[in-house]
């Protein structure tokens, strides 16, 4: 278990979340740094050499989109701390990374804190054609690897006819330099952020993890960017409402963790 907590959590995040829980963002606010930035890039950079094949998936055809992400991130970046220096970044905690257009979602998993996925139209739906996934919560990226928006939640009950025709006019909307954003809140007894298998114990949990989820149209490739930013933080709040079948609970669910609303890309199943 690899133990890195933030002091506290975002004012915004926290409140309890609602469905559908979308609010507008600032164009230049998809991406932040926060004090725990070091130890998330340590950690990240520990997975992409050792679980490659577990954190990090593009289809070929995705690569240029994939490259207009990192292209957008960089100009980003020097209003977060960073240096943008011909072909490198000097990051805030000063290590210096090599900008690889070849190689743009590394690059990306080296440089920021997000989890960045890349979701494209095929026909009807957008299909997942594109991540780096440092830091999921219950959830595979080799499971979700090229497949549309209704298979990617195919376990979660909830997540019905309706729902998927809003999360897909969701994906269809967002607009260029009009991103929309959203979070969840967590309980977990594990504090480690990288989790990408199911909890089976039941317990309120010590830590509270939230993912700060942000949606961002592509100005030019016109692929959506889904971006996760995780907190864990130490002091477990009281039990926030759940969904079920029937409306909304209290209490942890049935792989121990207590859930607040959630249908975007990393929605946990019940």
């Amino acid at each position: 278990m690899t133990l890195i907590l933030q002091n506290d959590l975002p004012d915004a995040q926290r409140g309890p979340s609602r469905l559908p829980g979308i609010a507008p963002c600032a164009p230049d606010d998809w991406l932040r740094v926060d004090e725990a930035y070091a130890a998330q890039m340590g950690y990240r950079a520990a997975l992409l050499a050792e679980r490659r094949e577990d954190v990090i998936w593009c289809d070929p055809a995705a690569m240029s989109a994939a490259q207009e992400v990192l292209k957008e991130a960089l100009m980003l970046l020097p209003g977060l701390g960073f240096r943008v220096d011909g072909s490198a970044v000097h990051r805030p905690d000063g290590q210096r990374i090599k900008v690889d257009f070849d190689a743009p979602l590394n690059t990306l998993g080296q440089l920021v804190q997000e989890d960045i996925c890349i979701l494209e139209k095929r026909g009807d739906q957008h299909v997942l054609t594109g991540a780096v996934v440092c830091f999921p919560a219950n959830w595979r990226l080799a499971d979700k690897v090229g497949r549309p928006l209704t298979d990617i939640h195919v376990p979660v009950e909830d997540y019905d006819t309706d729902i998927a025709r809003r999360v897909q006019r969701l994906f269809d909307g967002v607009q260029a330099g009009r991103p929309l954003w959203r979070f969840n809140k967590l309980q977990y007894r594990n504090p480690d952020l990288h989790q990408p298998r199911r909890i089976t114990d039941v317990d309120d949990g010590t830590f509270v993890r939230s993912e700060r989820q942000c949606i961002v149209r592509m100005p030019q490739s016109q692929a959506v960017v889904f971006s996760i930013h995780t907190w864990v933080v130490r002091g477990a709040e009281p039990p926030p409402l759940f969904r079920t079948g029937e409306g909304f609970s209290v209490g942890p669910t049935p792989d121990g963790a207590v859930h607040l609303t959630s249908f975007a890309l990393c929605v946990r199943p019940y």
